[in-house]
């Protein structure tokens, strides 16, 4: 099973509280832990390729999304990545909140944090 991205940490990717799945923020890297090339626009799609593949092993996808927090370290990147982020998602889209950053680890200019509705069980 592809576990996606390893974290760069003590912490899991996810946790599962009763229906809620709790999702560590994940940052562009590959799955060898590696920060992409190509700045905000690959580091965002990054970032939601690693959410997806976390969610996937939850048993759950990105439509089951309700709450997002995203990081950037410029908010001047804000207008890239929300576009990139329309992209995923589809209304009704998760509440959001978007914070900006003096820095994130490797270097990072995103990072996207998520709460998820899982199946009970």
């Amino acid at each position: 099973m592809d576990m996606g991205a390893k974290p760069i940490g003590p912490y899991s990717p996810t946790r599962k509280i009763d229906n809620l799945i709790f999702c560590s923020g994940q940052i562009g890297i590959d799955g060898t832990g590696v920060l992409v090339a190509g700045g905000i626009e690959a580091e965002t799609r990054q970032a939601f390729t690693n959410l997806t593949q976390i969610l996937k092993n939850s048993g759950c996808t990105l439509n089951d999304i309700v709450k997002t927090t995203v990081y950037l370290t410029a908010m001047t990147d804000f207008p890239t990545m929300n576009e990139i982020y329309a992209q995923f998602f589809s209304e009704p889209y998760p509440a959001r909140a978007t914070i900006q950053v003096a820095a994130l680890p490797k270097g990072a200019h995103i990072e996207i944090e998520a709460t998820a509705m899982g199946k009970m069980g």
